[in-house]
C-alpha cells in the first residue's frame, strides 16, 4: 500500500478491529486528567491555602515562591520569576539555610522531572532523532513546573509514578506472555518490507 493511503487506512482499521484495539484509547486517560488538572490549578490559585501543607509540601506555593520565602523576598506571587530568585540567592545566600521551607517542593519537582524522563525512556523506540526529545521534554516540563502550585505538582507526581508503575507492570506481563507464546507471526515480516 505504498502509494494507496486509503487502502492502507482501511487495512489498518481492519487490523484494529480484528485484534480488538481502539486507536483512540490511549488518549482517554489524558482527556480525563486534563479537567482535573485545570480545576486543581484554579482552586489552588484562586483560594487562600497559605500555610496548608501535605507531607511537607506547600500546596499553594510553587518552587519559586517557596525559595523566595526562604530568601526573605517580598514579591507578589504572580511577579516571581527565576531571575528574581537567582538575584535573591546572590544577595542572601544565607537564606538557603531555611531548607524546610523550599526542600519538599523542590524535591517533588526533581522527582517529577526524573519520572517524566524515565517514563519516556520506557516508551522510547530507540529512534536516534527521539533521543534529543527524551532529554529536552523532561527539562522543559521541569522548567514549566517551577511556577506551578505544590498541590498540582503533587497530583502530577503521583500520576507520573502510577504511569511508570503501569508501564513496568505491562512490560513484565508482556515478557511473561512472550515466553509462553514466543511466536506471534507464522511468517514474520522482514525489515526490507518483503
Amino acid at each position: 500500500y505504498k502509494d494507496d493511503k486509503e487502502s492502507l487506512n482501511r487495512e489498518m482499521m481492519a487490523l484494529y478491529k480484528e485484534n480488538k484495539v481502539n486507536p483512540a484509547a490511549g488518549c482517554l486517560p489524558l482527556l480525563v486528567q486534563l479537567p482535573i488538572f485545570i480545576l486543581l490549578y484554579r482552586v489552588l490559585t484562586n483560594y487562600d491555602f497559605s500555610g496548608v501543607t501535605f507531607l511537607g509540601i506547600q500546596l499553594d506555593g510553587s518552587v519559586l515562591t517557596t525559595l523566595s520565602t526562604a530568601l526573605g523576598l517580598t514579591v507578589e506571587q504572580g511577579q516571581i520569576g527565576i531571575m528574581t530568585v537567582l538575584n535573591g540567592i546572590m544577595n542572601n545566600p544565607a537564606g538557603l539555610v531555611n531548607v524546610g521551607v523550599y526542600l519538599p517542593n523542590t524535591l517533588l519537582l526533581i522527582v517529577i522531572g526524573f519520572l517524566t524522563w524515565y517514563q519516556q525512556k520506557l516508551t522510547s523506540s530507540g529512534n536516534p532523532q527521539m533521543s534529543m526529545m527524551n532529554w529536552f521534554m523532561p527539562l522543559f516540563l521541569t522548567f514549566i513546573c517551577l511556577s506551578l502550585p505544590g498541590g498540582v505538582l503533587l497530583y502530577w507526581g503521583v500520576s507520573s509514578l502510577l504511569g511508570v508503575l503501569q508501564q513496568l507492570l505491562m512490560a513484565r506481563k508482556t515478557a511473561v506472555e512472550m515466553q509462553q507464546k514466543p511466536v506471534l507471526f507464522k511468517d514474520k515480516p522482514t525489515k526490507s518490507g518483503d
